[in-house]
């Protein structure tokens, strides 16, 4: 059999092993389990298919999505790998062939989503041929803390029981100290070793901007940094979904929806186009994205809170797979954290549930209100320090810290007044009207214009009083109510300030922050800092690998990433020797499209 580097650089094309890969692979090699979290696009996937190549028998990869499987089987076909999924979408016959093929040891990797395995029959299926190796990818889905948790990914235990001498690597991109814990235990891999790569993505600019007219926010964001880039916009629900899209499309930014309220046929279709085209921006729930392999995903932009650091990460992830330049953009406001503060106290778990998603909140929002390095910020919650970046809003444009301790005694007096003399809770709308002695209907109803606190706050406007809510919310001095009205209470770290014990530091954004152009980005980031001839070129070989993608029915990133063609582009080759020496091609490409690529490039 060949060796882990000879399949390497003979199949896929690339002259060495990056971070923990190659330890991962010698280890599963020799028989070991292994647990890896890897970034996305750090590589994960060649720490199983290079064993399930080395290895006897056939790699099962246990995956939870259906696009996933599709694309990963169509890019290791075109690299002449014997591989095949069995899902739901086939019909009968289809599936009997792939079950054949398996028994006559015709495959070298099979996916197999987790449902799938779990039957009777593909259980039996698993007893008649040798397994090289069980890899679960995206393991972080059997944890029931974790932003993805799938229930049946629970039954996976079984893999150990079942085949007790059969490697097995579980995988993810994202996953906590505690996370991982879980992981283990659940997969029964309390032995195995556990690699743990950095989860810096320093290619991503992180920018978090305060929420305004988030939809021209967002217009004005793509159109200034990435017009006619491929991008995803999570939303947290389906209605806004629908309505961002339709905005965008308005706006000429080509979008499409996608959501769980969506059709299945429909769902396919979107994604599958979003797959297959260039340019397009998919407006989604937290329902897209987990698996989808396309390397040229230039910008993630968040409209809505998300819930934890996890899903933020998972999600932003997805930007910049290649290793390019791609934004991480999200607004996020005052309604947002109180909008989750009351799905919380709604929520139908336990007290120690409800803590958990507190906590896990929480770090969202100190992430949100950094005065330093956001890069810094996130890691530190994967256990992991690092020095300031350089490539996020806050390193490029630091925002002010300033006293707040005054103006946050003012809120909570305007909010302990209101419950004491009165017995009443208002939103905070109704409570900075009262700060800034806005005599409006409704103050005038209730008689709040005749507050002591009436007008104690007209040295600030509206927007700054907003984001002083914002911070005391983020910082647990203050409560939504639990009856989901949207009313707001003190809580017991209330007190301190209120009695001036404690000095409170809030963020203030630096001048223009929200509307500084990032300057690390080119907007188009593949060619742009090619020199003019290598650019002509570069383009060349994109309309042909487009092209070629279409007649194979395939996204053009199976066919080659945009980072092999800048090699191409630079390198100029003048032989089908030469290209062989290009990083991301390998024997079976370099035959296929060898002399093709060459008159591209002499052309």
């Amino acid at each position: 059999m060949p060796s882990a580097l000879e399949t390497l650089q003979h199949v896929f094309g690339y002259d060495a092993f990056r971070g923990h890969q190659q330890a991962v692979i010698e280890h599963v090699v020799q028989g070991g389990d292994a647990l890896v979290l890897m970034p996305t696009g750090g590589g994960k996937s060649l720490c199983y298919q290079i064993p399930a190549l080395v290895r006897q028998g056939t790699g099962v990869v246990i995956s939870p999505l259906i696009a996933l499987m599709q694309d990963q089987v169509d890019a290791l076909q075109e690299l002449g790998v014997s591989a095949a999924y069995l899902n739901s979408s086939q019909d009968w016959r289809t599936a009997r062939a792939v079950e054949r093929d398996f028994l006559d040891g015709q495959l070298d990797l099979l996916y197999v989503a987790p449902e799938r395995l779990l039957t009777e029959r593909c259980l039996e299926l698993m007893d008649k041929a040798p397994v090289a190796l069980f890899a679960i990818d995206e393991a972080h889905c059997v944890s029931q803390w974790g932003h993805d948790f799938r229930p049946e990914y629970l039954g996976l235990s079984i893999l150990h029981e079942r085949w007790p001498h059969v490697p097995r690597l579980a995988l993810t991109a994202t996953a906590t100290s505690a996370t991982r814990r879980e992981i283990a235990e659940r997969l029964d891999l309390g032995d195995a070793p556990h690699f743990v790569s950095s989860f810096d993505r320093p290619n991503i600019h992180y920018r978090i901007i305060e929420k305004k007219d988030v939809k021209r926010q967002l217009l004005d964001f793509i159109k200034r940094e990435h017009a006619g880039d491929s991008g995803v916009v999570y939303c947290l629900s389906r209605a806004r979904t629908e309505e961002i899209a339709g905005f965008l499309a308005e706006n000429g930014i080509e979008a499409l929806p996608y959501h769980a309220g969506l059709g299945q046929a429909v769902r396919a279709a979107n994604q599958s186009r979003f797959l297959r085209e260039e340019g397009l921006v998919m407006v989604a729930t937290i329902a897209f994205g987990m698996g989808v392999d396309k390397p040229d995903v230039r910008f993630v932009a968040h409209v809505d809170l998300p819930k934890s650091v996890e899903g933020y990460y998972q999600e932003t992830g997805r930007a910049g797979r290649d290793g390019l330049p791609a934004s991480a953009w999200l607004a996020y406001g005052l309604n947002d954290v109180m909008q989750h503060r009351r799905m919380i106290n709604e929520s139908e778990g336990d007290e120690v549930f409800r803590r958990r998603l507190g906590a896990q909140l929480d770090a969202m929002l100190g992430l949100c209100e950094t005065v330093s390095c956001r890069r810094q910020q996130l890691l530190a919650y994967f256990d992991q320090t690092i020095e300031p970046c350089g490539n996020c809003d806050t390193c490029q444009t630091p925002p002010e810290s300033w006293d707040g301790t005054v103006a946050a005694q003012k809120v909570l007096s305007a909010v302990y007044r209101l419950l004491r003399e009165r017995g009443q809770r208002f939103g905070a709308g109704h409570i900075i009207d009262i700060l800034r002695g806005k005599a409006t209907d409704r103050v005038r109803e209730y008689g709040h214009d005749t507050l002591s606190v009436f007008g104690v706050g007209a040295d600030l406007p509206d927007t700054a009083w907003r984001s002083v809510l914002r911070q005391l919310l983020a910082k647990g001095l203050l409560a939504v109510d639990a009856e989901g009205y949207g009313t707001l209470a003190l809580t017991d770290a209330s007190r301190a300030v209120l009695k001036g014990e404690h000095t409170l530091l809030l963020r203030r954004e630096a001048p223009k922050a929200a509307r500084s152009a990032r300057t690390t980005t080119p907007r188009a980031a593949p060619a742009a800092d090619l020199p003019p001839e290598a650019q002509a070129c570069f383009q060349n070989l994109r309309s042909w690998r487009s092209e070629v993608a279409r007649s194979h029915g395939v996204p053009a990133y199976v066919i080659f990433h945009d980072a092999t063609l800048r090699e191409i582009a630079l390198a100029r080759p003048a032989s089908v020797q030469d290209l062989g020496h290009i990083s991301g091609v390998g024997a079976r490409k370099l035959e296929a499209y060898g002399e093709e690529i060459l008159r591209c490039v002499r052309g």
